[in-house]
């Protein structure tokens, strides 16, 4: 077919699709039911999922006080009320506690308990998403995702409605295209009901990654795959499936679904254009996968064993009773784009202008004399003064570099040892040298927000949102607001990530 022609005709099935769903109307629940597959659970922080919703959408918490507020929509059916969330978590850190499930039947996602992989937590829970890792916009309104990353992760092991053994289901999720890595295992979808993992076939639940242990698609990834348990499948017989291609979206719609003896593997843009179908076909041969085992559960960010290593963002998605059809899911794909998922600002506060150079000087009453800088590879806090030496005063000035890791954020260069950033390894902050990496590249970006304490900066780390440069005992971390570890104390913690800035000492 001429490539004008196939160009067309795409265009055209947009538009038909696009004028099934009346403005204001529909929503992708209310798809789902017209289609006869209605949605058993709908989860988003973004928006909602029927037309008629006007409850919580998610619950967060703020550091300062341990308080917590629910987020709805702005309006019945609408996106959500961001404005609410950045009210109640000025001056503080925020965390997303619950993320609500529309459909009515108390299908909510809370924080993942220990299972075959034990959480970060003290108590071997999994870590929650921050707040405000993932802001973007749905038709020119502020909204924000959440951002899972590695140790993060969300469950539900009772839930109602679910498919269970052989039984059809369907499901879809709107993720960011760019947030990924290759651990095990960045889910959303059906999983065991008691953490472990029980066997092959005891899954059933959309995956998004790079990780080429169990199965590929084409190119170098990332890849839409069914984690069904002991595999990440493409599709069906070789490891690879050719037709299953490397994603560069940057917001995905990615589906997988099943029913006795079939399933199949369906994404697209998730703000522009249509569906692909990357596979329909048999389930795999090998024991345990025809007929499934599936047991009901719902996890988000993590694997069915609560592995939770991998990192993601997710925005939407449903799980539905029954096997949604292609048409049903082209209709919730329109409705998808007509919400314009756009990206916005990563950062607020003071200007940062790439190329420039920058100091932080400690506002924690008692250290105001005190810089970041650095002693070797160690980021550390030292006393610089106008007499202090030029080679002290250049320890302790970062040139401003765009985000290596997201460009949206920053990245800081050591100025007396150029090609050596900022970094954090294991929470403890480093000056090294670029090796280039994916991973360093984004242990080497952070985000600034406007100061905790009212003024100067507050710098997040790109990859991990809940934590926060900070001095601790005059060492640099990347610390959240009460944790595990001793740099994460509570006191002083507002001050102690607090930085002001100014033009670079030397």
């Amino acid at each position: 077919m001429p490539s004008h022609i196939a160009y067309l005709r795409s265009g055209l099935t947009a538009l038909i699709l696009a004028a099934a769903i009346p403005l204001g109307s529909t929503a992708p629940c209310d798809i789902y039911a017209s289609g006869n597959t209605p949605c058993i659970a709908a989860h988003s922080t973004t928006r909602a999922l029927y037309s008629a919703y006007t409850g919580a959408l998610y619950q967060v918490k703020r550091g300062s006080d341990n308080t917590t507020i629910s987020i709805a929509p702005k309006s019945k059916g609408g996106s959500a009320n961001a404005a609410a969330q950045d009210t109640f978590c000025a001056g503080t850190t925020c965390l997303i506690t619950i993320v609500y499930d529309q459909s009515g039947r108390e299908n909510h996602l809370t924080q993942a308990p220990p299972g075959g992989f034990k959480g970060p937590e003290s108590n071997g829970y999994d870590n929650l998403a921050g707040a405000i890792g993932a802001p973007v916009t749905l038709n020119g309104q502020k909204v924000y995702g959440v951002f899972v990353s590695p140790g993060t992760g969300y469950r539900n092991n009772k839930v109602s409605g679910s498919a269970t053994g052989d039984a059809a289901e369907g499901m879809y999720a709107v993720l960011d295209g760019t947030h990924y890595n290759g651990a095990c295992c960045f889910d959303y979808g059906n999983a065991e009901t008691n953490n472990l993992d029980t066997g092959n076939g005891h899954m059933e639940a959309i995956y998004y990654g790079d990780n080429t242990v169990w199965g590929s698609g084409a190119g170098s990834g990332p890849w839409i795959m069914a984690d069904l348990e002991n595999g990440l499948f493409s599709g069906q017989g070789a490891k690879q499936n050719t037709a299953d291609p490397s994603i560069t979206y940057r917001f995905v719609t990615a589906i997988v679904k099943g029913k006795p003896g079939t399933w199949a593997i369906r994404g697209g843009n998730g703000a522009s254009g249509t569906l692909s179908t990357f596979y329909s076909g048999a389930r795999p041969t090998a024991s345990g996968y025809d007929p499934m085992h599936k047991e009901g559960a719902i996890i988000l960010g993590i694997g069915g064993d609560n592995s939770n290593g991998a990192q993601g963002t997710f925005y939407e998605g449903v799980m539905t009773a029954g096997y949604p059809s292609d048409t049903t899911e082209n209709s919730v794909q329109a409705d998808i784009v007509a919400a314009k998922y756009a990206t916005t600002s990563l950062v607020s506060g003071p200007a940062y202008s790439v190329g420039g150079t920058v100091s932080f000087k400690a506002t924690t009453p008692g250290f105001t004399d005190r810089y970041l800088a650095h002693t070797g590879a160690t980021v550390n806090t030292q006393v610089i003064s106008s007499a202090s030496s030029t080679a002290l005063k250049q320890a302790a000035t970062w040139t401003i570099r765009t985000g290596l890791g997201n460009s949206g954020c920053y990245s800081f260069e050591s100025r007396d040892t150029s090609g050596s950033y900022i970094r954090h390894y294991n929470f403890g902050l480093q000056v090294a040298v670029n090796d280039g990496s994916k991973a360093f590249k984004e242990d080497a970006t952070f985000c600034p927000q406007s100061g905790f304490t009212g003024s100067g900066t507050s710098l997040h780390a790109w990859g991990y949102p809940t934590r926060w440069i900070r001095h601790y005992a005059n060492i640099g971390y990347i610390a959240s607001n009460g944790g595990v570890h001793q740099f994460d104390a509570a006191a002083s913690f507002n001050n102690d990530a607090t930085w002001a800035i100014s033009t670079g000492l030397s």
